[in-house]
């Protein structure tokens, strides 16, 4: 009674080949839930995350170039209404600068026909 029985040699043989199958059908439920998650996040219009990242730093790009056009437009506004500051002192000196100047006759100067 050294020898096992053939039948326990049997059943192990049974056993391997049962935990073989469910290792195969355990892949394949994987295998097909991947599948339809897959097909459902396709449907869903979702985004991975490297797009999602991708447009953020886009966005953060964008955002950054407006911030700076923004000051780029305030600047030169304040200077545009210094110069036009400057050149209502010009206008108003130049027309007080001729006020106080006599006019020249109606007629013109010698020489001039009238």
């Amino acid at each position: 009674m050294s020898e096992r029985p053939r039948f326990f040699d049997d059943l192990a043989g049974v056993a391997g080949g049962a935990m073989s199958a469910l290792v195969g059908l355990r892949d394949e439920a994987e295998s097909l839930a991947r599948a339809r998650i897959d097909e459902t996040i396709r449907r869903l219009d979702l985004v991975k995350r490297e797009e999602l990242e991708a447009t953020a730093e886009l966005a953060a790009n964008a955002r950054a170039g407006q911030e700076a056009a923004e000051r780029r437009l305030a600047e030169a506004l304040s200077r545009l209404a210094a110069l036009e500051t400057r050149v209502a002192a010009l206008e108003a000196a130049a027309a007080s600068g001729a006020a106080g100047r006599p006019s020249p006759p109606a007629g013109g100067g010698p020489g001039m026909i009238a």
